[in-house]
């Protein structure tokens, strides 16, 4: 398995109940085929400029190991979330 280090903006409208919803649902993803070593909510933050009209988001930080195969999975599931504005995975091996 390979490390990777994954990093989400989320809608800031979002409550507590969702994002620990959110939390759970990416966790669950990653543990069926991988491990999760770490998972931060780094909390609500300014935005360097607005993504689609807002200027604050709250950041996700991920960092786990899976199998190559499950990333393209992970990035689709992120990519169809409508309370996710960006996200970026990164191979964290190197």
């Amino acid at each position: 398995m390979k490390k990777y280090e994954s990093v989400i903006i989320v809608n800031p409208n979002l409550d507590e109940e969702a994002l620990k919803a959110l939390e759970d649902k990416f966790t669950g993803l990653i543990n069926g085929n991988g491990k999760v070593e770490s998972f931060e909510n780094q909390g609500k933050k300014r935005l360097a400029y607005d993504i689609k009209k807002h200027k604050e988001a709250y950041y996700f930080v991920i960092n786990f190991e899976a199998e190559p195969s499950l990333i393209a999975e992970f990035q689709r599931v992120l990519r169809i979330t409508d309370s996710i504005l960006k996200f970026i995975v990164i191979d964290a091996t190197k």
